[in-house]
């Protein structure tokens, strides 16, 4: 690839390897190599999180995909990945193995109108790397356009395709949401979304958490948070999960200077009353 630095968890540069829809990460979620798919390289999101670390974020949906063309890049990265030098030469001892190929780009990649295409697409270059059922294919999503006919078409795809989801679920509160998340949307659509990714494709639930202005979520963001969990659990929506992480790398939103990272400590006591809510999490400071 054109670009040989070595590659970290905080660097999650999407312009790593000089391809305008593919880039490789060390995930520190994942445990290893992820191939990322942008399918916002206009930086272009229907959310503003006041966390996001794209930098000149724009309001907006994704462009048209050149599916030719993130066919070719996609191609190109795995041979280098799994037949060339990469591991050695870009990646840490102890993280040089392909854990997934994740849509995860510089906005909402469900917002694109080729979703589903992109979804075939990728099935047919992991088929022809015999990846199928070996590594994930993960799509991390604010959820928004969940209750939409195409992407309920995408999800369909990736759940025969060892897929999974990660839900954004930062609040539970229509307040939060609008703090944290720039959304109008309220927690009850939310929910109603979530119910329908979760039975379309194992899905978990992706949390950030971090202190604002110094301080915690409040006692009722985290009440209404854990009712949420509970409410999951009494109604049977198949969430496989939550995925509670902290600030690894700085925003390069205008809010960045009044967010900061919280304790390992604090995460895992919230993580404790997860659990004890009904669901299983997994923490990343």
């Amino acid at each position: 690839m054109p670009r040989t630095a070595p590659l970290t968890v905080q660097n999650h540069d999407r312009d790593s390897a000089d391809l305008t829809y593919v880039y490789p990460v060390v995930s520190r979620r994942a445990g290893g190599v992820s191939v990322g798919v942008n399918l916002n390289p206009n930086n272009a999101c229907n959310w503003a999180c006041v966390y996001c670390q794209v930098p000149n974020l724009a309001r907006g949906t994704a462009p048209a995909i050149d599916l030719a063309r993130l066919d070719a890049e996609l191609r190109t990265l795995l041979a280098d990945i799994l037949r060339g030098d990469f591991m050695q030469t870009r990646v840490p001892e102890g993280a040089r193995r392909l854990n997934d190929i994740a849509l995860s780009g510089n906005g909402e990649p469900t917002s694109a109108r080729e979703f589903p295409e992109v979804i075939a697409l990728i099935g047919r270059v992991m088929a022809d790397f015999d990846l199928a059922g070996k590594v994930k294919l993960v799509l991390i999503t604010n959820g928004s356009l969940a209750d939409r006919p195409r992407v309920q078409a995408g999800l369909k795809l990736m759940a025969a395709m060892n897929g999974e989801v990660w839900f954004k679920f930062d609040s539970a509160t229509p307040a939060g949401m609008r703090a944290i998340n720039q959304t109008r949307t309220t927690p009850e659509k939310q929910f109603a979304r979530l119910a329908l990714a979760a039975r379309l494709c194992p899905t978990w639930l992706q949390t950030c958490v971090f202190a604002l202005d110094g301080a915690p979520p409040a006692a009722a963001e985290q009440a209404a948070y854990l009712e949420a969990v509970a409410r999951i659990r009494r109604e049977g929506i198949p969430v496989q999960g939550v995925l509670l992480y902290g600030l690894a790398r700085p925003s390069m939103q205008p809010q960045a200077t009044r967010l900061s990272a919280l304790p390992g400590g604090w995460l895992d006591d919230f993580a404790a009353r997860i659990r004890a809510a009904g669901l299983p999490v997994k923490v990343s400071p």
